[in-house]
């Protein structure tokens, strides 16, 4: 499965994000080919809105063939994206990721928060919003340096908001019931501290025929930033 690896970030990040975990993966994997994609309402893409859908037509058309790696949002994402785009998702790397909020009233809470949050990067501007986001609990794993905050900060309100509204978990048809249509390899990558999404990672590779999961000693919700080399050994297992 070496080749080309696709990269899909996180909520608040942009492509740019990965460029630790790609040079890492080149070390191990010689020849190996990456990019990173930023997705709709980030980086370079600020000005792109569409749903999760969209969302996945944009990766696979700037990642083409390879295999896809998400990182939350972009693990929803390249679900999406190995769903209807099967003949250029060929491998799936999804850390700590979900197929949806499958009850109908959670659903509709999350949308609402997903609303609140949009109102208030709308308020307060992308510099205050992330000191908030970053203090949540998920991300108690990053360091200053990790967190990568100064390129976070080439985010746009607009573009932020956007995302939350089209592509948060509270937008999202939940895709738990269509899991079994991925045939492609697929390694579900999750932290040993981050309980809520080590379940779902149960369910997913229960839903995921050819899958299986690597959990993460001694990290959080963001494995690949708080521990580079451990995730980084688990992709290159998985590539090779």
């Amino acid at each position: 499965m070496t080749g080309r690896v696709v990269l899909a970030h996180g909520f608040t990040q942009t492509a740019r994000s990965w460029a630790d975990v790609e040079r890492r993966l080149c070390d191990v994997v010689p020849g190996l080919d990456t990019i990173a994609v930023d997705l709709p309402g980030h980086g370079d893409a600020a000005d792109l809105v569409t749903d999760l859908w969209g969302a996945a037509d944009h990766l696979a058309r700037a990642g083409g063939v390879g295999t896809y790696v998400g990182y939350s949002m972009g693990g929803r994402v390249a679900l999406h994206a190995a769903l209807a785009h099967p003949d250029r998702v060929r491998a799936l790397v999804l850390i700590g990721a979900t197929a949806g909020i499958d009850e109908p009233a959670l659903r509709s809470d999350r949308r609402t928060s997903d609303g609140l949050l949009a109102e208030r990067i709308e308020t307060v501007g992308v510099a205050a919003f992330l000191d908030e986001w970053l203090a949540n609990p998920l991300f108690a794993g990053l360091d200053e340096e990790s967190a990568g905050r100064p390129d976070r900060l080439r985010n746009t309100v607009a573009g932020l908001a956007s995302s939350l509204r089209t592509c948060g978990t509270g937008s999202q048809q939940p895709l738990w019931d269509r899991l079994g249509q991925i045939d492609c390899p697929t390694l579900v990558m999750v932290g040993e501290r981050d309980s809520k999404f080590r379940e779902l990672g149960q369910r997913l590779i229960a839903a995921i025929p050819d899958s299986r999961m690597e959990i993460i000693p001694e990290s959080g919700h963001t494995v690949h930033l708080e521990r580079p080399d451990a995730s980084v050994a688990a992709i290159a297992e998985f590539l090779t």
